[in-house]
């Protein structure tokens, strides 16, 4: 149970520091220590649309240098494409289109079937970016 706090606590220690606007810091928090990576689905999910905004810059800038790492974040922020905040599963469906893996279609294909108009679309638009960006390659 402690180390769940602990987790806890940095996470909520991160998504502060991101709502205030510290993304270089948390840039190179990550850049030191990987175990953050996995983080990034928790703070997509944060209520605070400063923090969700913040988060998506943190993994444009790790994807060009780090990818590898960033691929970590896949299955938490996965997870929040069944949140209950439609807000928070097209964020989801963004993200991991700007992540660009193929490792996320699996997910995006059991989201295909949203409720929501805007996220059948964040899925959609994910799903083809993934794609297209595999056939460049």
């Amino acid at each position: 149970m402690e180390n769940h706090q602990k987790t806890e606590s940095m996470i909520k220690m991160i998504a502060d520091h991101m709502e205030n606007g510290f993304l270089e810091n948390i840039v190179d928090m990550f850049k030191h220590d990987k175990s953050y990576y996995p983080f990034i689905g928790d703070m997509l999910g944060d209520e605070r649309m400063g923090v969700r905004i913040g988060t998506v810059a943190l993994v444009e800038t790790l994807k060009t240098e780090d990818i590898d790492n960033v691929l970590l974040a896949i299955p938490g922020i996965a997870k929040l494409l069944k949140d209950s905040n439609a807000t928070i599963r097209g964020d989801a469906a963004y993200l991991l289109g700007i992540i660009g893996h193929e490792d996320a279609l699996p997910f995006l294909e059991d989201a295909h079937n949203d409720e929501n108009d805007h996220v059948r679309e964040a899925v959609e638009d994910a799903t083809k970016e993934i794609k297209e960006g595999d056939a460049e390659v």
